[in-house]
């Protein structure tokens, strides 16, 4: 049996527990030099539409925990440069006899397109808009280190909601385990279909984070801003910036979460970003645990969560 992972939003809390505690087990299992039992050798082309650092490097690594075969993609340099479609390219990797693909792409619902066309393992590393559920699960793995539960937490998400597929996908898995979402920022910043998404909204920053167990910042993406939605980067720091002052609203063990990457002096201050109560560099070293653990359970012949 095999499996994808398109979304966070279409698993069940036991699954999402599941590939949490896996990525913990296998995390202790290279931190102590105990070799990976991963079955048979896999072959996994590596397909990013975008361009990253954090989660193409962290599944690189997954592969090299799991003795995985890379096989790296780009739309740079392709036959998409001469006007290949999406679906031609997934087919053509397929027939070249890749087990499994890892794909990032600029449009929403790619992930799920590029699945129905490969027929095999596809694990969406972020998808326009819409979802990245890795890095919500790399996210979940640091909340449980730090906090020790994933429930009756509150989770405080600031900044540009609109167009950020890792907000989606962090409300959809905090709020299925049981903790209380909510989405702070400007209104221009938030989407119009609010109402399907699990949270509550603040446009206050002090109303938003009171109380609250994490703070997880979000990236300003300017690139994707076309349409005048923020009036200026300096309005967002005095209203929304998370620093020293504006974190005393949330608890006193609260912790600070960010992406990445980040835009310093404006989400988030330098003695935040790199101070006592950011858990960033967790972050980005859990992910490559969590991208080990979902690589694995793709192929996961015994059906465990």
């Amino acid at each position: 049996m095999s499996r994808s992972l398109i979304a966070i939003r279409h698993m069940d809390a036991d699954q999402i527990r599941g590939l949490v505690d896996m990525a913990a087990r296998l995390k202790d299992d290279v931190l102590h030099d105990r070799k990976i039992s991963s079955g048979r050798r896999r072959t996994i082309g590596l397909l990013f539409f975008e361009d990253s650092t954090r989660t193409r490097v962290s599944f690189e690594q997954a592969c090299n925990y799991l003795d995985y075969r890379i096989v790296n993609f780009g739309g740079s340099g392709s036959s998409m440069n001469k006007g290949e479609s999406l679906k031609d390219t997934i087919l053509t990797l397929k027939h070249e006899r890749l087990e499994a693909v890892v794909m990032r792409h600029r449009s929403s619902g790619s992930a799920q397109l590029g699945q129905g066309y490969f027929d095999g393992p596809l694990v969406n590393a972020g998808d326009g808009q819409h979802e990245h559920p890795t890095q919500a699960l790399g996210d979940a793995l640091t909340v449980l280190e730090r906090k020790g539960r994933l429930d009756g937490l509150k989770i405080a998400i600031v900044g540009d909601v609109m167009h950020s597929r890792v907000a989606r996908s962090n409300a959809w898995l905090f709020s299925k385990l049981g903790s209380e979402v909510r989405f702070v920022g400007p209104r221009t910043l938030m989407p119009s279909s609010m109402g399907m998404l699990p949270g509550e909204v603040h446009y206050d920053l002090r109303t938003g984070i009171s109380g609250a167990d994490i703070v997880m910042c979000l990236r300003l993406q300017k690139e994707r801003m076309t349409d005048g939605r923020l009036s200026s980067i300096g309005e967002f720091r005095r209203l929304y910036q998370v620093n020293r002052a504006t974190l005393k609203w949330a608890k006193e063990d609260a912790i600070v979460m960010h992406p990445g990457p980040i835009n310093r002096g404006v989400e988030l201050d330098d003695l935040t970003a790199d101070g006592p109560k950011s858990v960033i560099s967790e972050q980005v070293t859990n992910g490559v645990f969590v991208r080990t653990a979902v690589l694995k359970w793709i192929f996961d012949e015994e059906g465990s969560n």
